[in-house]
């Protein structure tokens, strides 16, 4: 069920009403119920794999608990705590591997091997890839992990920890949460309140303009140069990397902040998972603004357990280069991936290593080091960066990435005078709605650093508010990419 469709159109509406009909004992009852109705919308076999995590996370966590309470001395009891939460870990960590992952390492052994002059016969099985598995694992494993260091209590109440694993709004493609975060907001009385409510609606309906207004839009242009790279050089494929990294910032953003909105209405907060990512000023600050909640997810339960930056810097450069290895693995079993993760972790070690020669390059230039010109220089410079790297990231395969990259730089400057530009999909007039969108959306953003529209938005007088929204819904209508001769895309994050 996707957040854009009619299905959820007519679903969301009937869950927040009984929701709030409902005694507070049985609102989180309906909330499992509707979750894994959501879910099961996609296929409901694999919701007995959600089930499976979350039973065996549940009892992981109950097990931790006992054992800390019982009688054994304090070495037994680490001992035996630490055997419960690594079988949990494993056999989580099996689930996601053999559903996402299998094939492709199967592959890789078999070229391995292949090339060394041996056979490899084992076939690859045919799996769909269960929506949103990783972000439902990482919030299994994370809740085990915060139970064994002491830092969360372990959940007694098996509805509500499973609702904590399966909560619909964030099911499919995140915010990835913590225990702390989410659980304790199952437990406290949310009453209708009309403010929060309209609050919520206004989040998720800019998250339903950026979604078809904005990334559903500038994806045509993507898909067509992207899937087609043989017909196209130079400034056309600038242009198609530069819509990509608007189309997925639309795509994901737009995804949390319907998700958000919708839990927002409900009574429950959830985090923040972007903050303007094309204004950091380095790729470090990057990561601090794009996908919060897994980055922060990797800085805790991999990045420090793997010693940080406390042994020195030769063993620092290696603990970003695994973590943003395994971010990029995180995010498909691709090569694509992998080289995207190792691009972002090379940018950093590159910066640390750079760092000295840096500022006295700054001092010699008598550069202001908090002046708007070096801000500027360092903001294009990150989003350049970013956006080599994104090459990787759409490409369909290895070889589509490198021929970009071999034709990047083909300086074609006659493509922006001439029709060809309109023949990557857009039209002339839709062509330009991008490119208004695009500052539209940069405009928004910066606005955002001084004042929360949102908040501007609520404290106009009311007839204000609903033109406002009104415009907003017929803007969506009448320029929206959806309808029966477009075959509506979802969300991007969905296949991770």
């Amino acid at each position: 069920m996707n957040f854009t469709s009619v299905h959820f159109l007519c679903f969301f509406p009937f869950v927040v009403l009984c929701y709030y009909c409902l005694p507070l004992k049985l609102r989180w009852v309906w909330l499992l119920v509707s979750s894994y109705y959501f879910y099961m919308c996609w296929n409901p076999v694999y919701a007995l794999l959600m089930l499976t995590s979350t039973f065996i996370t549940y009892l992981c966590g109950i097990f931790i608990d006992s054992i800390r309470n019982s009688k054994s001395g304090d070495t037994s009891r680490k001992n035996i705590e630490k055997t419960i939460v690594i079988a949990g870990l494993c056999i989580n960590l099996l689930i996601l591997f053999f559903f996402k992952y299998f094939n492709f390492f199967n592959e890789s052994f078999q070229y391995v091997w292949n090339s060394l002059g041996m056979s490899w016969k084992m076939n690859n099985f045919d799996l769909i890839l269960p929506v949103g598995i990783s972000f439902y694992t990482f919030h299994a494993l994370g809740y085990i992990i915060d139970v064994f260091r002491g830092d969360y209590k372990p959940e007694k109440n098996f509805i509500k920890y499973a609702l904590f694993v399966s909560f619909f709004p964030l099911l499919v493609a995140g915010p990835i949460v913590r225990a702390s975060q989410l659980l304790p907001q199952f437990y406290e009385a949310h009453k209708f309140d009309i403010q929060r409510v309209w609050s919520g609606l206004l989040l998720i309906l800019w998250g339903i303009f950026q979604k078809l207004m904005i990334a559903d839009r500038l994806s045509i242009l993507v898909n067509t140069v992207y899937n087609d790279v043989n017909h196209y050089q130079g400034f056309q494929f600038v242009i198609a990397t530069v819509f990509f990294s608007f189309q997925i910032l639309c795509d994901f953003s737009a995804y949390t902040d319907i998700a958000k909105g919708a839990s927002q209405i409900m009574g429950i907060n959830l985090i923040d998972n972007f903050n303007k990512p094309y204004f950091a000023t380095s790729i470090k600050e990057f990561w601090r603004r794009w996908h919060i909640s897994l980055s922060t997810w990797f800085k805790d339960y991999l990045y420090f357990p793997l010693g940080g930056s406390r042994n020195g810097k030769i063993q620092t450069y290696r603990n970003i280069m695994v973590v943003f290895l395994v971010s990029g693995l995180w995010h498909g079993a691709n090569l694509t991936f992998l080289i995207w993760g190792g691009l972002h972790g090379f940018y950093q070690v590159l910066a640390m290593i750079s760092k000295k020669y840096t500022n006295i390059i700054i001092d010699k230039l008598q550069i202001i080091r908090q002046g708007f010109s070096l801000k500027i220089f360092n903001i294009l410079t990150t989003f350049i960066l970013v956006n080599l790297a994104w090459i990787f990231f759409r490409a369909n395969n290895f070889n589509d990435a490198l021929f970009i990259y071999k034709n990047l730089f083909v300086t074609n400057f006659e493509v922006l005078f001439t029709e060809n530009l309109y023949k990557m999909g857009l039209d002339i007039f839709e062509f330009r709605i991008s490119l208004l969108l695009i500052v539209l959306l940069i405009g928004v953003n910066f606005i955002q650093t001084k004042i929360s529209i949102r908040q501007f938005i609520m404290n106009l007088w009311l007839p204000i508010q609903w033109a406002i929204c009104i415009l907003s819904i017929l803007s969506i209508l009448v320029y929206g990419i959806y309808g029966n001769n477009y075959d509506a895309s979802q969300f991007i994050y969905f296949q991770f």
